[in-house]
């Protein structure tokens, strides 16, 4: 006798496919024809995500606008100095910066043992680091670790800017 590897799939979509399931263990192809069977045929998952695409793009491009604005506004809020490097780091470099330092702010301050004290003078070194490159390469850092990561920044990474402003 043997055993079947071939399956007629009628999918959500209406769509009928023949499938091929032989690269599946044999006692686990009919359960996957099933589960085939509540899902849309290939095409019509393709042509659904492809429509989306515009979406997607407007959705992300309104983000990335929402927290570029948020930081800004939180970096004109606490006199952050402009940051340095490519043109098209900036942006990036800002939104980062921005969210290493709030994350930093919660975790020392707002859930930490920190003082208002002991933040100005870590907002103090935050000032000095200007390069974007540096706080892009920093973006997936835990905020408790920016006090090392600040005393571990090189002099490449400061500005040239008078630090007694």
């Amino acid at each position: 006798m043997a055993v079947r590897t071939s399956y007629e799939v009628v999918h959500t979509c209406g769509h009928t496919v023949t499938r091929n399931l032989s690269d599946r263990p044999a006692d686990k192809r009919a359960a996957f024809a099933r589960w085939l069977a509540s899902k849309e045929c290939t095409d019509c998952w393709k042509a659904a995500r492809e429509g989306d695409s515009a979406s997607t793009e407007e959705w992300l491009a309104a983000r990335r606008a929402a927290e570029q604005q948020a930081a800004a506004d939180w970096a004109a809020q606490f006199d952050m100095p402009v940051l340095e490097g490519p043109e098209k780091a900036l942006e990036w470099g800002e939104r980062s910066r921005h969210s290493l330092v709030t994350a930093a702010y919660t975790s020392l301050v707002t859930e930490g043992t920190w003082d208002e004290a002991d933040w100005a003078a870590l907002e103090e070194k935050i000032r000095t680091i200007t390069r974007a490159g540096w706080w892009i390469d920093q973006r997936d850092a835990e905020g408790t670790d920016l006090p090392e990561l600040l005393d571990a920044a090189t002099e490449a990474d400061r500005g040239t800017e008078n630090p007694f402003r």
